[in-house]
């Protein structure tokens, strides 16, 4: 069986890790109300997508 030769150093480690985080979604505000909304979904405080009412509060 292969064993390593040295131990993974820590910055080794840390380098190959830096690709491996969040992503922040991609957020827009609403043009019926100003609110932030993930785009291309309806807004959840007005319930409108693409200048119409889809979802009546």
């Amino acid at each position: 069986m292969a064993v390593p030769f040295r131990r993974t150093s820590k910055t080794a480690k840390r380098k190959r890790r830096t690709h491996f985080k969040l992503s922040v979604p991609g957020m827009v505000k609403c043009p019926s109300c100003g609110e932030m909304k993930l785009s291309h979904r309806v807004c959840p405080s007005c319930g409108s997508y693409n200048g119409k009412e889809v979802v009546s509060k």
